[in-house]
């Protein structure tokens, strides 16, 4: 997964020189490092394997229906 970086003291006076106190920034600045270390994003390459482990999977059902159909077919 991807990994953010984030200046949490920048962001803090960034804060408070828009008005917040310094508890509310560090308030703020808690549950938004929270809310990123929570969050699990997908990136391109994540999608990229997903996407190979489907196919093969797929193309494994879609060989095991071929050769069911093909002993159905010789038993009749």
């Amino acid at each position: 997964m991807a990994t953010l970086s984030f200046d949490t003291h920048q962001f803090v006076k960034t804060l408070e020189k828009r008005g917040f106190t310094q508890d509310q920034a560090e308030g703020i600045n808690e549950a938004l490092k929270d809310a990123l270390t929570v969050a699990e994003v997908a990136t391109k390459h994540d999608l990229r394997e997903l996407e190979y482990r489907l196919t093969l999977k797929l193309g494994t059902l879609i060989a095991a229906a071929i050769g069911i159909v093909a002993t159905i077919v010789k038993l009749l």
